[in-house]
């Protein structure tokens, strides 16, 4: 990590695009700052290389890259876009998070959460505040709007690709977003920078951080994929785990809608046996966590030791309780998730989660943009997961460690 960190570091000492700017909206605050934090990091060590390249990345004497912006309401809950300093000539990176329901509103007295239109109306209007007047205009979207509504099967909407589309037309550069739920919604919007983006390093660090016993061989550990459509990603992990992969399938009844989808009749699973094996799989959202839930007691009903689940987006839709129940059973061990959208205290706290935090990579990418530099390196994790879970063996070792 340490030389892809020093490779990374001499690649900024190029001419930038123009000066930075990052606007945080309602509910990024804390990821904002963190974000914020590292590019005034990196910007502090630099400026001991004087007259680089670099200088220019943000501005002489710059002291902080955010930008103020904010979108006031009536009390009908109409709202305007405003910017408290110029933006001019500068580079934009715009942070939204469509699932911070934390964040409200007054409309006619009464107190109204935020939902994801609501958010993304906001992204539009403070686009609309920048008139043109950035040198490029870039949206960080890592909870991609009406991602689960992209494709069109029957008499529906194709919401995502609207999305991106209006956002083309207003003039926006580059849209970066974290695991899309299916990338090929890109289609919609060839001519402008689109990249979906997996944390699949800094999840694994976050597991390896929090569980120092993990033994990964064959033997002993196993990745399951939960349905056919996050089959890529965990044959991902499979691969550069070196671990076997079984998956489910979900049996839906097609006749039926409820909350919004087919209801599951039951998950069927393909692949060897997982008996007395760690199980580790993967999936881009849990939502109500139901799905998840089910999938765990079909493993623990094939034996399975500890089941650890990964999701890029942990939204809990339901609540927390069915979890701290399965927690308690053994039924679930771990659920790894990033801090890219709303996290309730309540979770931030709970025994069974852990967060891998994605600042500093969301400001790896700021500044490869920002530069025009290729992201290929930062796309593809292989190589650093390599020799993280080298390290990881390492200190097992180191620990004294054995498998019995």
């Amino acid at each position: 990590m340490t030389d892809f960190v020093s490779n990374w570091n001499s690649d900024l000492l190029t001419v930038p695009l123009a000066p930075l700017g990052l606007i945080a909206m309602a509910g990024c605050e804390e990821l904002g700052q963190k974000i914020n934090t590292w590019l005034l990091k990196w910007h502090e060590q630099q400026e001991a290389l004087d007259e680089t390249p670099l200088f220019t990345l943000m501005g002489h004497n710059r002291h902080d890259f955010l930008i103020e912006a904010d979108c006031p309401r009536f009390g009908t809950g109409e709202a305007k876009g405003m910017l408290h300093s110029s933006v001019r000539g500068y580079d934009i990176y715009i942070l939204t998070d469509i699932g911070a329901y934390d964040v409200t509103y007054k409309m006619y007295g009464k107190e109204v959460p935020m939902s994801p239109d609501d958010h993304y109306q906001d992204l539009k209007r403070v686009i609309s505040a920048i008139g043109g007047r950035a040198k490029r205009v870039n949206v960080i979207m890592p909870l991609l709007y009406e991602g689960r509504q992209h494709k069109r099967s029957t008499r529906e909407s194709l919401d995502c690709a609207l999305a991106l589309q209006e956002l083309q037309n207003m003039g926006v550069s580059n849209i970066i977003t974290f695991d899309a739920h299916d990338p090929r919604v890109q289609n919609a919007i060839p001519l402008i920078g689109f990249d979906s983006v997996k944390p699949s390093y800094q999840i694994l660090k976050a597991l390896f951080r929090e569980e120092p016993a993990l033994y990964l061989d064959k033997e002993h550990m196993m990745i399951v994929s939960p349905d056919e459509g996050a089959i890529d990603r965990n044959i991902f992990y499979s691969s550069v785990l070196g671990l076997n992969m079984g998956m489910f399938y979900k049996r839906r009844d097609y006749t039926r809608v409820e909350n919004g989808r087919n209801p599951i009749v039951a998950h069927e699973y393909l692949g060897e046996s997982v008996e007395g094996k760690d199980i580790f799989v993967s999936d881009d959202i849990l939502a109500s966590g139901e799905s998840m839930l089910d999938l765990a007691r079909e493993l623990k009903k094939r034996n399975a030791a500890r089941i650890f689940a990964s999701a890029t987006f942990a939204l809990f839709t339901s609540g927390l309780e069915p979890f701290h129940k399965a927690y308690a059973d053994g039924i679930i061990s771990r659920i790894i998730s990033t801090n890219l959208t709303y996290r309730t205290p309540e979770l931030k706290t709970a025994p069974w989660f852990i967060e891998a935090d994605m600042s500093k990579y969301i400001s790896y990418i700021v500044a490869s943009l920002n530069h025009d530099r290729s992201l290929s390196k930062l796309l593809n994790p292989y190589d650093r997961i390599r020799s993280l879970v080298s390290c990881y063996n390492q200190r097992q070792a180191e620990a004294g460690i054995r498998l019995v």
